[in-house]
Parts: structure tokens; C-alpha cells; sequence
């Protein structure tokens, strides 16, 4: 049995979590493969609004298997914060929850390295969201890090200290003004480990290999976007794991040729959270009535997002390197109102007109061109079908599939799980 693969096209904040909790009704297991708790996935069912940041999307359903796979880095304050939550809403997710034991924990002081690191970097900083996930992947990369099997062994509170101590001496080097108390912190910490040491430990790639095997269904869950792969985004101004299909067979073990459908989901228009390049982005009111009207501040961090207009560029490039078979539009409804509408389909990048992303897409070095196509006024948010929505939608679908060359079959309306079109 194939593995599905769930992706953000742009730069995250596409709509990941409310489309896991659509289709996780199609599937026996929501595997994450990557990232950390600086991803917010929001839900929105029976009029109430849900939050997650490292457990996958599927949580809320009492026939799933959710797995939280070697790929991600876990903050067990904030993953404890979660399931608290849960336990508001009476889910029992010690049945349903699994940890992968080659998860690396984020300690208190990777979110002080982290502080730290952006403070020194002044006006350059890339926009961290400071929750230690970069220096906890450097520790990983530089063999140093604790993962969630070590906290089986006997010596693992030796192993926490001898790292604790060495980034207090990497803080030290960088010279900011950097206030804590570590020792609240790690109390804090000690007891949210408690809580996460309560959880189903498994050896998840074995666990996946068999779950296959046994025809199980399984959707691998992507955080953050495309455009913030460590290797194929807009670097340095990206996140610090592989937010592309490539990063759920490294994230969970599993091999390339198991990969079956690759379900690529974007916004009708683009947006952004913190530093980096954007071409599209627009500063004047309909930039202003975009993010008004999308709610666009982001789930874990209240950052308002920049908007612009829905660059292809960049999305071609996304479906390119996952290999997307299926897209996924979101936000439509927010584009309402709007009596024309721009599609970035090149760049005028050093003289010339090219539609490929190139390796610098500084404005200095990046125009876009744009293509027009007629808006809608209507209200979409109570369509439910597709010989509902406007024609000047459609015709802008239609535009939008030719010039990607796959074909969009969820377009969704609004933000709660009822509010979804399958054009299948």
C-alpha cells in the first residue's frame, strides 16, 4: 500500500491541517514527517477553532492512528500545552497518539540559542520564530542531539546536561543581552518529559513498513511550505528540515517507490510570514484587504502575514520538485470582491522573461509579469458544489490548471470542514 503524501506549495500557512481533518476519514494513519512546533495547524469543526503545532491533524478522529514521526522535533512543553487540550475535549489520545523513538527532543536551551542567534544577527535576521527548531537540527546534523528513545536509558539526564552545558556556553559566545532563568525552565521541561514519557514509544519505520504490508492507509503530513525547504526554498530565509515529498521518506522511513498520491495544496493568492524575498507582495489596499479578510496572522506566532497575488513561478517550481498529482485550492472565499485579479506567470529576471524559479529572487534581481483574469463578487462561503460557484471562479481554475497541467479537485470556501469542494 502506496503512502499519500499531504504538502504545502508556498511559503506554509496554506491550509495543511484543515484538509489532513477532511480526508483523514480516507485513512488508518496521519504520519508527520517533519518540523516542529513553530508549525500551526488550524481546525475549524462544530463552530469551535483548533490549534496544533506538533500532533498531526487527525487527532480529532476516533479511528485514526496519529504518528509523530522520526522527522519532526518535539518540544515537550508545548506538545504537553497540546495534549492538555485534548484533555478539555475529552480525546483519548493515548490510544490513538505515537511517538517515533528517532525524534529529537527541543531542550530549553536550543529555544535560548535560538533567541540568542537571531538578537546577534540584527537587521539580518531571517525571521525565526525562535522556538529553538534550527539549533535543535543542528544538533542532530552535528550528532549531538537527544531523541525521544533516549529517554528510556538510564544515563539520558546525563546526556541532557552535558548538552544543556555546552549551549550555555555557546550563548555565552554570542555577547546579547539574553535574560533567563534556566532553572524554571528546566523544571517546566522535566515535568512536560514526564507527561510525554506517558505516550507509545515505537520504532515508527519498522511500524510503517508493517502498517504497508497490511494495506494500511496512510497520509504523510507536511509542516511549513515548500518554498522554506532547507535545500529547494528561498534560503537563508527558510525553515531547517525538508518540507518536500523528499522530506517524508527521510521523516518516516519510507521508501521512494511507496509513494503513491502527492496532494500539493496552495492559497488563490500568496502569503508570507517574516523575512525573505517575495515578488507578488503587495503593499497597497488590495494587499490590505487580502490579509483582512483572510485572517492572515499566523496560528502559532499571531505574526501578520504579507500578502500578494498567486505566483506560478513559484508554484510550478513546488509541483516540480514534489512531483504533485493532485492540487488542492484554498481560501478562495477571501478573493470575493475583487473585480480583476493578477496571476504572476514569468519573472523579468536579468533582461530577460523566464518561467522557472532562479536562484536569487531578490527584488533587485526579480519583476513579476502578470497575466489578468475577471474576478467575482458572490459569496462563496455557503457553496457547497461546484455548478454553485461563480463562473469567473471556474474560468480562473481552469486558467490555473492549464498553466500547472494538474488538475485542482478540493477548492475550499471557507475555513470550517464542511466548507470544502471535491471538483472530482
Amino acid at each position: 500500500m502506496a503512502v499519500d503524501l499531504l504538502l504545502g506549495l508556498q511559503w506554509g500557512d496554506e491550509g495543511k491541517g484543515k484538509i489532513v481533518d477532511v480526508l483523514t476519514q480516507n485513512y488508518n494513519i496521519i504520519a508527520r514527517f517533519q518540523g516542529g512546533p513553530n508549525a500551526g495547524h488550524t481546525l475549524v469543526f462544530n463552530g469551535k477553532k483548533h490549534v496544533l503545532h506538533t500532533i498531526p491533524s487527525g487527532i480529532f478522529h476516533d479511528n485514526a492512528i496519529n504518528l509523530v514521526g522520526n522527522g519532526v522535533v518535539i518540544d515537550p512543553v508545548i506538545f504537553k500545552g497540546e495534549l492538555d487540550k485534548l484533555d478539555e475535549q475529552n480525546i483519548d489520545y493515548k490510544k490513538t497518539l505515537l511517538i517515533s523513538r528517532k525524534a529529537h527532543i527541543i531542550l530549553p536551551t536550543h529555544r535560548l540559542l535560538d533567541a540568542a542567534s537571531e538578537a546577534s544577527k540584527g537587521k539580518a535576521k531571517i525571521g525565526s520564530t525562535l522556538k529553538g527548531i534550527g539549533p535543535t537540527y543542528m544538533d542532530k546534523t552535528g550528532r549531538n542531539g537527544i531523541r525521544v528513545g533516549d529517554l528510556e536509558l538510564s544515563d539520558w539526564k546525563e546526556r541532557y546536561r552535558n548538552l544543556a552545558d555546552k549551549h550555555e556556553s555557546m550563548i555565552a559566545f554570542y555577547d546579547v543581552d539574553i535574560e533567563y532563568n534556566l532553572k524554571e525552565l528546566e523544571e517546566e521541561f522535566f515535568k512536560a518529559i514526564e507527561v510525554l514519557k506517558s505516550l507509545t514509544f515505537i520504532d515508527s519505520e519498522e511500524y510503517i513498513y508493517q502498517a504497508q504490508k497490511e494495506e494500511k492507509s496512510i497520509l504523510a503530513e507536511g509542516a511549513q511550505g515548500s518554498l522554506l525547504d532547507i535545500d529547494f526554498g528561498t534560503y537563508p530565509f527558510v525553515t531547517s528540515s525538508n518540507t518536500t515529498a523528499a522530506g517524508a521518506c527521510t521523516g518516516l522511513g519510507v521508501a521512494p517507490n511507496k509513494i503513491g498520491e502527492v496532494f500539493g495544496i496552495f492559497k488563490a493568492y500568496t502569503t508570507r510570514v517574516g523575512s525573505g524575498p517575495f515578488p507578488t507582495e503587495l503593499f497597497d489596499e488590495d494587499g490590505e484587504t487580502m490579509g483582512r479578510v483572510g485572517n492572515e496572522f499566523g496560528a502559532t506566532t499571531g505574526r501578520r502575514r504579507r500578502c500578494g497575488w498567486l505566483d506560478l513561478v513559484a508554484l510550478k517550481y513546488a509541483c516540480q520538485v514534489n512531483g504533485v498529482t493532485q492540487l488542492m485550492m484554498m481560501k478562495g472565499d477571501v478573493l470575493s470582491g475583487f473585480k480583476t485579479l493578477k496571476v504572476c506567470t514569468a519573472y523579468k529576471y536579468k533582461g530577460e522573461e523566464i518561467t522557472h524559479l532562479p536562484y536569487n529572487i531578490e527584488p533587485e534581481n526579480v519583476e513579476p509579469v502578470y497575466s489578468e483574469v475577471k474576478g467575482w463578487e458572490e459569496d462563496l462561503t455557503a457553496m457547497s458544489e461546484t455548478s454553485q460557484l461563480p463562473k469567473e471562479l471556474n474560468e480562473y481554475i481552469e486558467f490555473l490548471e492549464k498553466e500547472l497541467e494538474i488538475p485542482i479537485t478540493i477548492v475550499s470556501v471557507g475555513p470550517d470542514r464542511k466548507q470544502t469542494i471535491f471538483r472530482k
